[in-house]
């Protein structure tokens, strides 16, 4: 069993409280926009983290982060990537291979929406966490957790910033 925060477009944005909520989980993903290296050590200082860069991502970040990681994890396949669209419309760059080759678990951030979605057709859920930093047109700051064991998803919350 695996607890896990998920997290995207902080925008270089720290805020105390991602600390508070991520702690306690075993692992955290950042589905890009990250923003700036002091966002991502802050992360990496609280548990293990994978990152994938995303637009804004300048060379720092993208020297220690990837376009995507796709991996295994307590019995489920995961796919992050920034840009990723979501069920029924699917990023153009995405899409040959997620239909190919789909993970149960599919991360993508970009659009500051927060979704959680199911996809029949391929079998796998997909989160897309909203955006936790400040920059951009949402009106809540968000952040996903949840459970995965044996391969399958539990306990899952969306935790929202309020100011």
């Amino acid at each position: 069993m695996k607890r896990i925060g998920i997290l995207s477009d902080t925008h270089a944005h720290w805020d105390e409280r991602y600390a508070q909520y991520l702690a306690q989980c075993d692992e955290i993903w950042h589905a890009g926009d990250i923003g700036s290296v002091e966002v991502l050590e802050k992360l990496e200082a609280l548990t293990t983290v994978r990152a994938v860069y995303g637009n804004i991502d300048g060379q720092p970040i993208r020297l220690r982060t990837k376009q995507h990681q796709r991996f295994d994890i307590e019995g489920a396949s995961v796919w992050i990537t920034h840009i990723g669209g979501y069920p029924g419309k699917y990023a153009r760059e995405v899409t040959p291979e997620i239909y190919r080759n789909p993970p149960k678990l599919f991360v993508s951030g970009h659009s500051h929406i927060t979704k959680v979605m199911y996809d029949k057709t391929l079998d796998c859920l997909h989160i897309n966490p909203g955006a936790a930093g400040l920059y951009g047109f949402h009106k809540v700051r968000t952040l996903v957790r949840l459970v995965i064991d044996k391969g399958t998803f539990s306990d899952l919350e969306i935790i929202e910033l309020s100011e």
